[in-house]
């Protein structure tokens, strides 16, 4: 995900409300830095303790966390101050007020805790990470959306027409779709889609076979 994909959440906000639920793969916050000037809480859902602890990490201001300064200023205006720049992490920090351990096997994945449905989720790269079959995706995709009130939006940011990613040596195993299949499965499951939109690589690595980036943006009728 790029950071302009990051901005686009909700940097209009026409996508707002008290509740934003975001199950984005690994231990990223830089897709929330506009969200936090939307919603009044948002709770993060992880399936891995070393991503918990790395957030909570970065929440606490432990020594040793991840500094996300240069994800700030790019959603700050040029030249402001280095106190403004804080604030504005301070703010994120607030609005940040539950990670969350689940379980993706459970009919309730955050078991045995309830959380209220939420006026939006964002779910950037999991649906590719975790689902072997475009029958998974559906699946997991079908289970997120109950976390979703009726009127509330959900945004899918993933890799298009791809098959792997590596870290160092290790190769990792990513869900090879398209764009059609992303509008088909969100109105198979009742939405309706607002923006659907596809930014195509550009750069050359083999870091990852993806041939471009996809942002949609659906709601749940009322």
């Amino acid at each position: 995900m790029t950071l302009a994909s990051g901005n686009k959440v909700t940097s209009d906000g026409h996508v707002n409300g008290d509740i934003l639920i975001d199950l984005t793969t690994g231990s990223m916050v830089h897709q929330l830095f506009a969200a936090c000037d939307f919603f009044k809480h948002i709770i993060l859902l992880k399936f891995k303790d070393r991503c918990i602890m790395e957030l909570k990490r970065w929440v606490d201001l432990r020594t040793g966390a991840f500094s996300w300064g240069h994800v700030t200023k790019l959603h700050t205006d040029d030249g402001e101050e280095s106190e403004k720049l804080q604030e504005k992490e301070e703010k994120m920090r607030f609005a940040l007020q539950h990670v969350v351990k689940c379980d993706l096997e459970k009919d309730n994945m955050m078991d045995p805790m309830v959380l209220p449905q939420a006026d939006c989720i964002i779910c950037s790269w999991l649906l590719d990470n975790i689902s072997k079959n475009q029958d998974d995706y559906i699946k997991y995709l079908r289970k997120f959306l109950r976390l979703l009130k009726p009127g509330g939006h959900i945004i899918l940011i993933g890799c298009l027409d791809t098959t792997y990613y590596t870290v160092g040596k290790d190769k990792f195993h990513l869900l090879n779709y398209d764009e059609d299949f992303v509008r088909k499965a969100l109105v198979g499951e009742g939405l309706v889609i607002d923006r659907c939109e596809v930014t195509r690589r550009t750069a050359v690595s083999d870091l990852s076979d993806y041939k471009g980036i996809i942002y949609a943006e659906a709601h749940k009728e009322k």
